[in-house]
């Protein structure tokens, strides 16, 4: 794009950076899971909303800000968790943190960012941030994340509960997608941080070994015990399990569907979101 035009939409963005990221990185942040069905519904069942405007109405003091645990932010918008921004550009999750604050949104980083959530934290911070967390096996690299994350500044946790096992990724297969090697994981030691670059997604393979994939409902009671910070458990696609995270204490439910990138044929998180809403919409934040 020359210099003589400006980015004025999201499809802008997006447009140049299927002419610009390589091939392997493009493929990681475009995909989903098998088929893409779910991703594909994703856009095609907002598609299907109309906005309904009325009209004579005083609009001399629009006000969009909402108050989301506590803490006030401009716009009902934020920033969901991405891992590896760093691919796409050379500040990675430190300048989208900072573009998050400029608009007073929240910005959620990612476990799986290319840059460390310290180096965030420093970066943005006057930014509303939450720290998007997975339960290891190892619990005491679960805690010492969670220890990090408080003392510097984040305001929530967002538990990720939709991944017991990683989505099936064809283009990720295909393309036999791993980190750079010229980058790491920001919040992980050295050797951690490496990638496996057999065959598949490197990536796939890295993730799954640490995860812990017995996880049930009373895990939550876990880690509600070992911090105070609120818990947004994320990947809630039903209202069935909304009303179990509230009766746990959750303080937030996150609907989502990975980004269609877990369980291909999952509905349109906004499909689902009227049902979660009627079944606790009145007791924690959706």
């Amino acid at each position: 794009m020359s210099n003589n035009n400006k980015f004025i939409s999201v499809k802008d963005f997006e447009n140049y950076a299927v002419g610009t990221l390589p091939r392997t990185v493009l493929g990681y942040y475009q995909s989903g899971a098998c088929d893409e069905y779910t991703l594909s519904i994703n856009n095609k069942a907002f598609n299907r909303l109309r906005i309904v405007p009325r009209m004579l109405r005083d609009i001399r003091n629009r006000d969009l800000s909402v108050t989301i645990q506590g803490d006030r932010v401009n716009v009902p918008i934020g920033i969901s968790p991405c891992a590896m921004h760093k691919m796409a550009h050379e500040d990675g999750e430190c300048a989208s943190a900072r573009a998050a604050g400029k608009h007073g949104a929240i910005f959620i980083l990612s476990t799986l960012s290319t840059c460390s959530l310290e180096e965030v934290a420093t970066a943005a911070p006057n930014t509303v941030k939450w720290f998007q967390l997975y339960i290891y096996k190892d619990r005491d690299l679960t805690t010492s994340l969670i220890r990090r994350a408080e003392k510097a500044g984040y305001k929530a946790l967002v538990l990720t509960v939709d991944a017991p096992v990683f989505g099936i990724r064809y283009k990720d297969i295909k393309n036999n997608f791993s980190l750079p090697s010229w980058l790491k994981l920001g919040n992980f030691s050295e050797e951690l941080s490496k990638m496996n670059q057999t065959n598949g997604s490197g990536l796939t393979k890295y993730v799954m070994s640490l995860f812990d994939d017995r996880l049930v409902w009373d895990d939550i009671r876990w880690l509600k015990s070992i911090t105070g910070l609120p818990i947004i458990v994320k990947g809630i696609l039903s209202a069935a399990d909304a009303k179990i995270a509230a009766d746990l204490g959750c303080d937030g439910v996150f609907v989502s569907n990975h980004g269609g990138r877990q369980l291909d044929t999952a509905p349109a998180t906004i499909e689902v979101l009227p049902s979660i809403a009627r079944e606790v919409g009145h007791r924690v934040d959706i």
